[in-house]
Parts: structure tokens; sequence; C-alpha cells
């Protein structure tokens, strides 16, 4: 890393989420503002192995803050997976004359780009997106306040049909092995259970919780789980025996998936993208290699990716007695 840093990579990997754009195009401006060529890899680590590359100007970038997606694909690699594929991409980074590179993603994209760094001792700075807000290192990931709005705004629009029918609704939300957005969004949108695979509160939990909605009055609820969640196999195989307990329930199953990806991004989402997407070219510049950058109270900061891979990002306490005190 003693050479001067005059080309930097960016890419973007694993799932898309809101605000990816807005990164992209803070790396790029940071780039150009600080006279360093900027190179976009498309579909991501399968781009890097592939040399599918664009050099990007700050006019590349124009009018895609507001846009949700990412202008640079993602796709996963199995190729990367494998020390061939991973010799590749460095290969092709070297015939570029790219010297660092930036990845947009989650904890799968900083685990490769970990390895990437051992192998090759390449420099790698990550900016964490994903919806699941389950990064350690960061207060929040790019594209979790949008995914939180977008699932509020389809509660409340579902809430107003279980009024109107005396209906029993379970939503599943996002959230594979961590509960974020159901806690979050079962919160603000007033959910009278919420479900997470961080707390097992198990089925008497949640019969004791809807035996309560109606004796005092209840005649429609709403119940959020997260797709993680423990109780069955499934929110159908959960609502079934709901189904069976309560027979006078008339039980409806909404599965939000995708569309909790898409969506133009936040005001929140654009700006943490931004400061992030600048930190991490300021990151490489300082010749720092193996850490994401993040904020955490409101000021930005950097951990390596080991801990940003390893380290549990906790479900706040607080919360779940918040959600258990407004749902009586």
């Amino acid at each position: 890393m003693n050479e001067p840093i005059k080309k930097i990579a960016v890419l973007t990997s694993g799932g898309d989420a809101p605000g990816m754009n807005a990164a992209i195009r803070a790396v790029v401006r940071a780039c150009t503002y600080y006279r360093v060529d900027c190179v976009g890899v498309y579909r991501g680590y399968q781009g890097l192995i592939e040399g599918d590359f664009e050099t990007l100007s700050a006019r590349h970038v124009s009018n895609i803050i507001n846009k949700g997606g990412t202008i640079l694909k993602s796709a996963r690699s199995e190729e990367f997976k494998t020390v061939e594929g991973r010799a590749k991409a460095y290969e092709n980074l070297k015939k570029a004359g790219i010297g660092a590179l930036v990845i947009i993603g989650g904890d799968g994209t900083f685990t490769g780009g970990l390895k990437f760094i051992e192998e090759f001792n390449f420099p790698v700075v990550g900016i964490p997106g994903t919806i699941d807000n389950d990064i350690y290192g960061t207060d929040n990931t790019i594209g979790y306040d949008t995914a939180l709005n977008t699932v509020v705004e389809v509660i409340d629009k579902i809430r107003d049909t279980a009024s109107s029918h005396n209906r029993l609704f379970f939503i599943e939300v996002m959230g594979r092995d961590a509960g974020f957005i159901a806690l979050n969004s079962g919160i603000g949108a007033g959910a009278e259970e919420i479900l997470i695979p961080e707390k097992n509160l198990g089925l008497d939990r949640l019969v004791e919780s809807l035996d309560k909605s109606r004796e005092k009055g209840k005649t429609s609820s709403i119940v959020v789980v997260s797709e993680g969640d423990k109780i069955g196999k499934n929110v159908f195989e959960l609502a079934d025996y709901i189904k069976e307990k309560y027979p006078f329930y008339d039980i409806r199953v909404s599965v939000l998936g995708h569309m909790q990806r898409g969506g133009s991004p936040s005001c929140y989402d654009r700006v943490l993208a931004s400061r992030l997407g600048v930190a991490a070219v300021e990151a490489i510049l300082d010749r720092t290699s193996g850490v994401m950058v993040g904020v955490t109270n409101n000021e930005v900061t950097s951990v390596g990716f080991n801990k940003a891979i390893k380290m549990n990002h906790d479900i706040n306490e607080e919360l779940l007695k918040v959600a258990e005190i407004t749902s009586v």
C-alpha cells in the first residue's frame, strides 16, 4: 500500500437495498472530489471475475440518489468462493490499474472482502447495505429505514381491512436471523403481538396475548412475524394452529416478501448512504483496509470486518418492553 491509489472500484453484492445507489453516487463523487478515478463493477463479485468494469464520472451517477435497487446490479457468485475465482478477480483488478475496492452489502459481502484481503493484501473497505440491519458496528444499515417505512405503510392498509372484517392477520416480514424489521415496524404500526427469532416467545405467549385481546373487546388483531421466528415451520403453519384453537377467528396471512426491498430510499437512507460513501473513499485514501464504515451515535465510525461479520447487533431490550406495554 505504498504507491498512491489512483483508481478505486466499487461494487454492490448480496440482496439489494434502497440507498445503494446513493452510496454508489457518493463513492463516485468523492473520488472525483479527491481526483481519483472510479470504476463501477457490475454484478458484484461475479463482475470482478469476468472483468465487467466501467469507468464512472460524476455525471454517470446523476439522478440516481432517489432510485431503489442498484445501477451496478447484484449477484451471488459461487465462483468467487473458490481460490481460482478470487485469483481471476485479483488479476482483473491489477490489469485495470485499480488500487482499492469499496464493497457495499452485508456480512456475506464482507466475508468475501476479508478473504480477498488475506490472500492478496488488496485494500478493501465495506459499506453496510442490507434492509435487515443485522450488521455489527453501525446503528443502522443502508436500506433499513426505507424497509421499515414500507412495512408500516402496508400494515396500516391491512389494519383497515382487518378492522372492517374482524380479522386476525399474520404479517410475515423479512428477517431470517434478525427481528429488527418486525420489532420496529410492529411498534410503529401498533401490532398486538410481535414474533422475532431473538426471543422465542412460544405458542403459549401468543395464545395468552390473543386471549387478552378478546377479553378487552378487540375484534381484530395484527401479529407481525419475522420470517426467522422459531414458532412453527413457517407463518402458515402458525396460522393453521391458531385457526384450529380459535375457529371463530377469520385468519389471513400476508407475506410481504421482496416488496420490502424496493422503492425510493427515505431521506434518512440517502443521507446515511452519502455519509458512508464519502467515508469509505476517505478511509482508503488514508491507507485503511479491512474495515466497514458505519454510523454510531450519529458519528461516522469504522469496525474491522472480523467484528462486523462475527459479532451480533443486539435487539434493544427497551423496545421489547415498549412493544409489550403499548399492545395492551
